[in-house]
C-alpha cells in the first residue's frame, strides 16, 4: 500500500537544520545568502505563494550597494535600476505659487565619502530575484506557502519549529539550533521572545504611496524631489525604474487629523497630488502599478532575541518607521549581514555563544538612532525646505547607511591611534593597485565576504619595516593558531557553499592562511622595491591581498599620520567594521601580534 499525500500511518524523518529563517523578503532572503555562503544549513520559510512582483521597498543607499558589491550581487541591480544624485526641494507659500528654493546633491563627498554616491531604485522584488538567485545557486530554496505557527523549546535544547504546509493543509516540525523571525512588523516570532514587545509612538500622520508612470511639465520629474504645499501638505517624488516615479503624498500630519483608511484610495491619493502639484499638470501613463499606505510609526522591539540566544528577530520584525528616508530594507539586510557570521562562527563552535549576544546590542543601537533619525525627518518634512535640508545636512551620513557606527563592546575594541578609522565605523573606500597582477582595485570591496576577518597591516616602507612583519607574522601564527585549526577541521567537514560564479572569485586565495581570518598587506614601496618572497611566509601565502598604496593615498585615509619609522594594523570584521585599530614604532610587531591575538577572545 503506498503512502498518503500527507504519509499518514507512516514513519516521518522531521527535518533537522542549523538556522530556520521565517520570512523571504529583503532581511529574510540577505541572512539566508549568506548563511549559505558561510556553510551553514538553513531553511527559508514563506507564507507567500510567490516573490514580490511590484512596489515595497524601493531605494538602496550607498551602503547597501558596497554591501551588494561586497557579496557579488550588485551588477543587475545597478545596470538595470535608477541613479539618484540630487534632490531639489520645492514650496508654495499663500503669496508665491510651487517653486524650486534649492538643489543640493544627495551625497556629497565631503560629507559622505561613499563609492557610490547615488540611491539606487529598484522595486522590492528586484532585489529578491537577485538574492533569490544567489540562494539557488549555492543549493538553497525559499519553502512557499508555509507559515510559521510556533515554536517550541524541549529539553534537548534544539528547538522545534512549526509550520503549515499550505499545500496539504497539515502542520510540519522542523528540528534546528536557531530560529529568526524576518516576518514584518506584525512578526509571530517575535511573540515568542519574552519582553520583546515593541516601544514608541504611533503618529496621526499617513501617507499614500503610488508607483506608475506619469506625463507632467514639472521640470524636475528625474531628480528626487521633496515637495511642500501649503494647501495640500507634502510629496516626496523619486524617480523609479522603467521610466516610473513614486509619489509619496502626504493625507495627514502627525498631528493632523487621523485619515480613515478606507478613504485612502488611489483616486483620493492622485486628487491630493494634483492639488499639491497645481499649477503643474500630473498625469498617469498607465494605470498605477502600486499602491500602498500607511500611518507612520517609530517603534523599536525592546529585545532583538530570548536570554537563550535561540531566537533572534531582524528587519521590520525589530524596528518600525516611515518610509520617507529609505531607510527600512537598508536597515533590515544590515540587521542580517551582523548576525549571519555570528551565527556561522557559534554553530560551528569558533566562537563563544555569548558572541551572539552583540548582535542585539548594536543592531538595536542603529535601531534607536534611525527611530530619532525618522522623528525628526517626518517633521521636517512638515516644516518645509530649510527644516529638511537641515535635517538632511545633520543625517546625511546615517541616511547613506556609512554613519551607522557601532559603540565599543565585544567585537569593537579602542586602540593606539592617531587618525582615519576608527573601531565601530566601516571601512573607507580606497583605491589601491594589487601587487601580484597590477591591477587598481576598491580595498574595501576586493576581498569577497566568505565570513572571515580581515588582518591588514600598513607598513610605509617594506624594508624598513622588515623587522615588524617578520615579529607580528611570527607572533600572529602562534597566538591564532588553535582557531585556525580548529576552523580548518570545521570548513572541511562543512564546506562553505559555492556558486557557479564563485569560480570567478576564486574564493580559496583569500583563505590560504586560515579560514577565519585573511591578511593583507599596504604599503608606499614601490614594486620594484621588494618581491613577494621577501615578505614573511603568512604574507608570502597571502599574496592576492598585497597591495600598493599609488593611487589616492589609502594609508592616509585609514591610518591617518603614519611616519615611515611605524606602522599600523587594523582588524576587520567579516561585516566590514573595524574591529580595533592601533598605530605601532616598528619594533612592536611582536606586542601588535600578540594585541590582534587578545582581539579574538570570544573565539573558543
Amino acid at each position: 500500500m503506498a503512502p498518503s499525500a500527507d504519509n499518514e500511518g507512516f514513519p516521518t524523518t522531521v527535518p533537522t537544520t542549523t538556522v530556520v529563517v521565517v520570512g523571504a523578503g529583503p532581511s529574510g532572503l540577505m541572512l539566508a545568502s549568506n548563511l549559505l555562503r558561510y556553510g551553514t544549513r538553513v531553511i527559508l520559510l514563506d507564507d507567500r505563494p510567490d516573490r514580490t512582483t511590484t512596489g515595497k521597498a524601493d531605494g538602496l543607499q550607498p551602503k547597501t550597494i558596497e554591501t551588494l558589491k561586497q557579496l557579488r550581487l550588485a551588477d543587475e541591480l545597478i545596470r538595470n535600476g535608477a541613479k539618484v544624485h540630487d534632490i531639489s526641494f520645492w514650496d508654495s507659500t499663500p503669496t508665491h505659487p510651487l517653486r524650486r528654493t534649492g538643489r543640493q546633491l544627495h551625497y556629497p563627498d565631503h560629507l559622505v565619502g561613499a563609492s557610490d554616491p547615488y540611491i539606487l531604485l529598484a522595486h522590492q522584488g528586484m532585489l529578491e530575484d537577485v538574492l533569490i538567485d544567489d540562494i539557488e545557486a549555492r543549493g538553497g530554496r525559499v519553502q512557499r506557502n508555509s507559515p510559521f505557527v510556533s515554536v517550541n523549546k524541549p529539553p534537548s535544547g534544539e528547538l522545534e519549529v512549526v509550520y503549515e504546509d499550505i499545500s496539504t493543509k497539515s502542520k510540519k516540525t522542523i528540528h534546528t539550533k536557531y530560529l529568526v523571525g524576518c516576518d514584518g512588523a506584525r512578526s509571530k516570532v517575535r511573540t515568542f521572545i519574552p519582553d520583546a514587545q515593541l516601544e514608541g509612538e504611533m503618529t496621526n500622520a499617513s501617507w499614500g504611496v503610488l508607483d506608475g508612470v506619469i506625463d507632467t511639465d514639472f521640470p524636475d520629474l528625474w531628480s528626487k524631489v521633496a515637495v511642500r504645499s501649503h494647501t495640500a501638505g507634502s510629496i516626496l517624488w523619486i524617480p523609479r525604474e522603467r521610466g516610473m516615479t513614486r509619489l509619496y503624498v502626504e493625507l495627514s500630519s502627525t498631528d493632523g487629523e487621523k485619515v480613515d483608511r478606507a478613504k485612502a484610495t488611489p483616486e483620493y491619493v492622485i486628487a491630493r497630488a494634483r492639488e499639491a502639484m497645481s499649477p503643474f499638470r500630473l498625469e498617469w501613463k498607465s494605470i498605477v502599478e502600486w499602491f500602498g499606505n500607511y500611518v507612520v510609526g517609530q517603534r523599536v522591539a525592546r529585545n532583538f532575541s530570548d536570554p537563550e540566544n535561540q531566537i533572534f528577530i531582524a528587519g521590520d520584525a525589530g524596528h518600525c518607521h516611515s518610509a520617507l528616508a529609505a531607510q527600512g530594507a537598508n536597515t533590515s539586510m544590515h540587521d542580517s549581514f551582523n548576525l549571519a557570521w555570528k551565527l556561522n562562527l557559534v554553530s560551528r563552535g569558533l566562537a563563544h555563544p555569548s558572541l551572539l549576544s552583540s548582535y542585539g546590542e548594536e543592531r538595536r543601537k542603529i535601531a534607536n538612532d534611525l527611530i530619532a533619525f525618522d522623528a525628526e525627518h517626518v517633521a521636517a518634512f512638515e516644516k518645509g525646505e530649510a527644516a529638511l535640508a537641515r535635517n538632511f545636512d545633520e543625517n546625511i551620513r546615517f541616511i547613506s547607511g556609512v554613519g551607522a557606527e557601532y559603540t565599543p563592546g565585544l567585537l569593537t575594541k579602542s586602540g593606539k591611534r592617531s587618525g582615519g578609522v576608527k573601531a565601530g565605523s566601516l571601512m573607507l573606500p580606497a583605491k589601491v593597485t594589487r601587487y601580484i597582477d597590477a591591477n587598481p582595485v576598491d580595498v574595501q570591496l576586493d576581498v569577497p565576504m566568505l565570513g572571515q576577518f580581515r588582518v591588514y597591516l600598513f607598513v610605509p616602507d617594506v624594508n624598513a619595516g622588515k623587522g615588524f612583519l617578520d615579529g607580528f607574522c611570527e607572533g600572529v601564527s602562534t597566538a591564532l593558531r588553535e582557531i585556525g585549526e580548529k576552523a580548518a577541521e570545521s570548513y572541511a567537514e562543512g564546506p562553505r557553499g559555492l556558486a557557479e560564479s564563485d569560480e570567478y572569485v576564486q574564493p580559496d586565495r583569500y583563505t590560504t592562511m586560515s579560514q577565519v581570518v585573511t591578511y593583507g598587506l599596504v604599503t608606499q614601496s614601490s614594486k620594484s622595491t621588494f618581491e613577494l618572497a621577501d615578505l614573511p611566509e603568512v604574507l608570502q601565502r597571502s599574496r592576492w591581498t598585497v597591495y600598493l598604496d599609488d593611487v589616492e593615498g589609502c594609508t592616509a585615509k585609514w591610518m591617518g599620520q603614519l611616519e615611515e619609522q611605524q606602522a599600523g594594523v587594523v582588524v576587520v570584521r567579516p561585516d566590514g567594521y573595524i574591529g580595533q585599530t592601533a598605530t605601532w614604532t616598528l619594533p612592536e610587531g611582536a606586542a601588535a601580534a600578540q594585541w590582534v591575538g587578545e582581539y579574538f577572545t570570544f573565539c573558543t
